[in-house]
């Protein structure tokens, strides 16, 4: 059976991270470091921010002026239907909603935009689990 996550995770390597926290005791911050480590261009979109793990970080997704490949959610449930308007707007092609972001009608809108949409699981997580060897 294909592995349709670890597909996404090598296929695309630049993450545009809506909510993403300068404060390293944010998960966003910490699930972004991890990324970025491993080899991923993090790209922060915080309104309340200015520059994130040495990225410059921009308003929203339609302030950023290149098209993101997968749009990482750290945003409360009732954010992701804008989110997910903006991201279709900017061409992107997957919609990431971090561990207890879920909401239904906006994946289901994605989908019918042509994004590929995972709900409520952690890319940190996800990584690791397929690309990180044990003792490394």
């Amino acid at each position: 059976m294909p592995d349709f996550v670890a597909d996404i995770l090598e296929r695309y390597k630049t993450l545009a991270v809506v909510g993403l926290s300068s404060k390293p005791a944010r998960p966003s911050h910490g699930v972004s470091q991890y990324m970025q480590e491993h080899g991923y261009r993090i790209i922060p979109i915080n309104p309340h921010e200015t520059e994130v793990l040495g990225e410059k970080a921009y308003p929203s997704l339609d302030a950023l002026p290149e098209c993101p490949e997968v749009v990482v959610i750290f945003r409360r449930p009732e954010c992701v239907p804008e989110i997910t308007e903006s991201a279709i707007r900017r061409g992107a092609k997957v919609i990431w909603m971090q561990e207890g972001v879920i909401h239904e009608a906006a994946a289901e809108r994605a989908r019918q935009a042509g994004l590929t949409v995972i709900q409520d699981r952690c890319i940190l997580k996800e990584h690791a689990k397929r690309f990180v060897t044990e003792g490394i």
